[in-house]
């Protein structure tokens, strides 16, 4: 018997397309569950035979002459992936049924309410049929990580064949769920990025999505939100198709690693307290519309909602505040992704790359616009990208070769799609800047200027970590590594070791170095109060009704957060928290004296 419920508190989100490609592998025996990005195929291929190599199992390489290339080779590496983990698991198992070093620092990586460290250590005071019994005990209670996949929605490109459209099942992102919905995997799908409905209608072509006669779903869908308006408009759209949401994975708007969906001022606190509060409504409404999604595709109808989990991340760094979360707002369990960038058993990092990460100080982390989405994006200066884009830069070279071209988004200069941060689109627009020129004043030229340059080859760069971490020959136009740590990065400034990360998450240890550390709550108020205000000072044109009222209300929000603290902090008379109300009344002077501009 296999028990549903993980055995920790904790996952590992998503992180770029490299940094977690292969974190299953290295972390799902220990019950450690994670999230393999399946945009990059050409990743996928690579690391498919590296792993093959690296554990003698055979290998068929998918090249792109095949039809399907995209999708089979996801479903190929996800396949490959479940069976190391299960073979690895398998072992593992064993070694702590034999050896007791082996048992005694794994239970010391466990949640200290965990029932299953519990019973692991009653039965090591027994002691006389040990191995059998811990042996059956293990194979009862013990579960492996999840092989848990993300498709970033929004990365979902059109196909070209000889300039003819694809069908639009040979998109990105639709390739990458037909991809995981062929493999073996038992496992979810995390949709960030927000709302796609064409996508989301595809999920109806696979019976996997469905419950089977027993209620259970072999692939789950779960989808990451940032406030609970979100939630309930995307829940309800896949129920009506009688597809259930499984899990709703709450991200911090800004305080989180990759790209930043800010909210309209809504804090993360506020945020979580309405979902805690409306729990049973969402399941029920939920439901109802489910129910009725089934029922018209003549499918049978669960006489009970499905399991549905809430959980959060972005921001998290202290054992205090992971149990906080989990007792005061009730969530499943906390994502921690950017201190995960430090352990090199969990993630996929090149040397040079994790040094930088570790010498982070909260002046290098910030909020940039080097993603061709044309979302903000958080990353680090002097990354190895940085120095080859400046250098193209410098010798009037600016842009990619784009040879991945999954963020060809752009159609300003046909349907087949250009990337913003390509050679060829700001070759392009740089000239149309330059036949300006003198139109324009110097300082307003430079900005523009800098607006096109400073586009970067995520593709590429969010790639190459995984590739100089394995050894695996890079080619074609050099890129560098581009990575993505949220700013909590800032106060992890070593590497460690996996099972010492997780004792700093459970509280039995602590891998922090810097004791000014702020509240996860604080910082993202403050970065919430510095975005808005850079949001007023930044604007470049004429101001309008519609953006006063934009303004009004993201001020109102910050307000109505900041008195929520308040009053959560209220309970506690601790040092750390009288030292959060100082933080919080000072943050709130600073809203007050920020002036929203008026119409002209």
């Amino acid at each position: 018997m296999v028990l549903s419920k993980s055995i920790h508190t904790f996952h590992i989100p998503v992180m770029g397309l490299a940094y977690t490609i292969d974190s299953p592998i290295r972390v799902a025996q220990y019950g450690i569950s994670s999230v393999i990005s399946i945009i990059d195929d050409e990743l996928m291929e690579k690391m498919n035979a590296f792993y093959s190599k690296k554990f003698n199992l055979p290998y068929q390489e998918i090249s792109k002459k095949a039809q399907d290339y995209r999708a089979e080779r996801i479903t190929s590496y996800l396949n490959l992936v479940d069976s190391i983990v299960k073979e690895k698991f398998s072992k593992f198992k064993t070694e702590l049924a034999e050896s007791k070093l082996a048992l005694e620092s794994f239970m010391a990586t466990l949640p200290n309410k965990s029932s299953i460290k519990e019973g692991l250590f009653n039965l090591m005071n027994e002691g006389s049929t040990l191995k059998d019994n811990i042996e059956n005990y293990l194979e009862m209670h013990l579960k492996a990580g999840d092989i848990d996949v993300n498709i970033m929605t929004k990365v979902d490109k059109d196909n070209f064949v000889k300039s003819e459209q694809l069908p639009v099942e040979f998109n990105d992102a639709h390739a990458s769920l037909r991809g995981f919905a062929n493999s073996n995997l038992n496992s979810s799908v995390v949709l960030s990025a927000g709302m796609n409905p064409r996508l989301y209608s595809y999920f109806e072509n696979f019976k996997d999505f469905f419950p089977d006669k027993n209620n259970q779903l072999k692939k789950k869908i779960i989808l990451k939100v940032s406030d609970y308006r979100s939630a309930t408009i995307q829940g309800r759209f896949l129920a009506k198709k009688g597809l259930w949401v499984s899990e709703y994975r709450i991200e911090s708007g800004l305080n989180c690693g990759g790209h930043a969906f800010a909210t309209d001022g809504f804090l993360l606190g506020p945020i979580l307290e309405e979902f805690k509060n409306k729990k049973d409504e969402l399941i029920n409404e939920t439901y109802d519309v489910f129910a009725k999604g089934l029922n018209q595709k003549g499918l049978a109808v669960p006489e009970q909602p499905l399991d549905l989990k809430f959980t959060v991340q972005g921001g998290v760094g202290t054992a205090d505040e992971h149990e906080f979360l989990l007792e005061n707002f009730q969530v499943d369990s906390v994502g921690w992704g950017t201190p995960f960038l430090l352990v090199p058993e969990a993630t996929s990092v090149d040397k040079q790359t994790r040094a930088l990460l570790a010498n982070a100080k909260e002046k290098d982390l910030y909020l940039s616009n080097i993603s061709p989405l044309g979302i903000p994006f958080n990353t680090i200066k002097g990354t190895t990208n940085e120095y080859h884009k400046q250098k193209r830069i410098d010798s009037n070279k600016a842009g990619s070769s784009c040879p991945k071209k999954y963020l060809s988004l752009s159609k300003e200069f046909g349907p087949e799609g250009i990337c913003t941060a390509s050679k060829k689109y700001q070759e392009v627009k740089l000239q149309e800047l330059e036949a300006k020129r003198f139109e324009v004043a110097p300082a307003m030229y430079e900005n523009a200027k800098v607006k096109i340059t400073e586009k970067a080859c995520l593709c590429v760069g969010l790639a190459n970590a995984s590739y100089l971490e394995n050894g695996i020959k890079i080619k074609g136009q050099e890129q560098g590594v581009v990575i993505c740590p949220g700013p909590n990065m800032a106060y992890f400034d070593k590497e460690v070791s996996l099972s010492k990360m997780m004792q700093h998450i459970y509280g039995n240890g602590f891998v922090l170095s810097r004791v000014d550390r702020p509240n996860m709550f604080v910082k993202e108020l403050k970065m919430y109060l510095d975005y808005f205000k850079n949001e007023i000072a930044t604007i470049s044109e004429e101001v309008t009704t519609k953006q006063i009222k934009k303004w009004e209300a993201f001020k109102s929000n910050l307000f109505y957060g900041i008195a929520y603290y308040q009053n959560l902090f209220q309970s506690s008379v601790s040092s750390e928290n009288t030292n959060t109300q100082r933080e919080l009344q000072l943050y709130k002077e600073d809203l007050i004296t920020v002036v929203i501009p008026e119409l002209e």
